[in-house]
């Protein structure tokens, strides 16, 4: 009798669970519309919730917003900063809060290194790259407007518009290794912002006068790259629960709105309780679907970076890069791996994590990158290669060296093509000055950067040769 009775509970709790699988399967499939607008609403929002992580923690670290912060030197390997910091060009970086000017940017003539200042919106957009590209040699001054602002600009000024309260000006010089600071910080220390209010009391004083500009930073309370300490703000992001998450997305937007083209995305997440400016309130269901949503979101981004090329192929961004329009899961994906990317057509971004037989790059084994002497990254700037661990980072080693490219004394073979030599183990010392160091055993990646692409880049007539794994 009680064998009896204890396999009547078993078969009862067994059709108990088999009865709750079944009703959480049907509830799933009867919200999975709304579970995948959620996850479409969450790869909508995170540009700009990233970049106001990114806007707090540069005021922690750098400085107030609305001045001219400048990195002096080059980070090293224990910098955690940012995902995939470069060695190539040192920064100069403000956010701007364009509720208090406008403001007016002053670019004096710079023919001596390749410099771009490009000024993106809230959502990652680049509305304005001005620079080297964009007639560098000559002088030019900026009145930066933002959308609400009712004005004339002066002659003397060039107006740049942005649509969003939240601007981030993230300028690039090149920078020929360590040895060329001083020349670097010198163009750097050129550049002027300051409210239109100061420039016009400034052009109204007597010629001659020439005092600190408000706005500008003085030299000697820059800080180095390196003292950046608080936690990176993609950290605080997988931090933030999925409803804090769109509660700061919908306070931002009261601000920052979306363009015209999104008002689709913005009507289907009012559906959800989502409108931008007013309070987040959302029962435990629309939480719960949100959260998944999310979770969708993030695994379907992950998996997208880290898809590799069967073939070997390098991944080159699209040429949407900077100026997304509505494709929404790009702009995330980008976002995610190296905010603040600059149009193609002032830098591209060549990636790959394979070899040419499409297995994983790892430091086990050793690797040749051979460029024919007629497939040279084609360039109106320069170019450079870079290596990152597993964790987007530089990876440390015993020479400091973590990119290659044209600026170095590289060693090139009799008939003008270029062998570089990727690996842990130091090679013989004929091939020193063309080794990349990575580290022993570990999965990495490489990244080419080529700044003011020639069309030929541009449109796919180039690609970057195929890394080839050595016995």
């Amino acid at each position: 009798m009680k064998k009896n009775s204890g396999l009547h509970w078993l078969g009862w709790t067994s059709g108990l669970i088999l009865g709750l699988i079944i009703c959480c399967g049907a509830v799933l499939y009867l919200q999975t519309d709304k579970i995948k607008l959620g996850a479409q609403a969450y790869l909508y929002g995170y540009p700009l919730v990233l970049m106001d992580l990114t806007r707090a923690n540069s005021a922690l670290s750098m400085g107030p917003e609305n001045q001219l912060h400048f990195t002096r030197e080059f980070p090293d390997a224990n910098f955690k900063g940012v995902v995939r910091p470069n060695a190539d060009t040192l920064y100069t970086s403000s956010f701007i809060d364009m509720q208090e000017g406008p403001w007016v940017l002053d670019m004096p003539a710079n023919t001596e290194r390749y410099e771009l200042i490009p000024l993106m919106d809230a959502w990652t957009h680049v509305f304005a790259s001005p620079g080297t590209r964009q007639g560098g040699a000559h002088d030019r001054c900026f009145l930066l407007a933002g959308p609400t602002w009712q004005g004339s600009a002066p002659p003397e000024l060039e107006l740049l518009r942005s649509p969003t309260r939240m601007v981030w000006l993230l300028g690039r010089t090149q920078t020929n290794g360590s040895a060329d600071y001083p020349a670097v910080h010198r163009i750097q220390n050129r550049l002027r912002l300051q409210s239109l209010a100061d420039w016009q009391q400034q052009r109204g004083q007597q010629r001659g006068q020439t005092p600190l500009l408000k706005g500008s930073v003085p030299i000697e309370s820059i800080e180095s790259i390196e003292s950046i300490q608080p936690i990176s703000p993609l950290a605080q992001m997988e931090g933030l629960s999925a409803e804090d998450f769109f509660v700061r997305l919908m306070r931002l937007m009261a601000d920052n709105p979306g363009a015209a083209e999104d008002a689709p995305m913005l009507q289907a997440m009012a559906g959800l309780g989502l409108v931008p400016g007013q309070t987040v309130q959302l029962a435990w269901p629309g939480r719960w679907r949100l959260a998944l949503g999310r979770w969708l979101a993030d695994r379907q981004v992950g998996k997208a970076l880290k898809q590799a090329s069967a073939d070997g192929a390098w991944f080159t961004p699209p040429l949407l890069l900077g100026q997304y329009g509505m494709n929404y899961d790009m702009r995330a994906a980008v976002a995610r791996v190296g905010l603040g990317a600059n149009l193609p057509q002032d830098a591209m971004y060549p990636n790959t994590r394979v070899d040419h037989q499409g297995q994983p790059l790892n430091g086990k084994h050793r690797y040749r990158l051979h460029f024919e002497a007629s497939q040279l990254p084609p360039v109106k700037a320069f170019w450079s290669i870079t290596a990152y661990g597993a964790d987007d980072f530089f990876i440390d080693n015993p020479l400091h060296r973590f990119a290659l490219g044209d600026r170095d004394p590289l060693l090139f073979n009799p008939d003008g093509s270029l062998d570089l030599w990727i690996q842990a183990q130091s090679p013989e010392p004929a091939k020193q000055s063309n080794w990349l160091p990575v580290q022993e055993g570990a999965a990495f990646l490489l990244n080419a950067r080529l700044y003011w692409p020639k069309p030929q880049a541009l449109d796919g007539r180039w690609q970057m040769p195929r890394v080839e794994r050595l016995p």
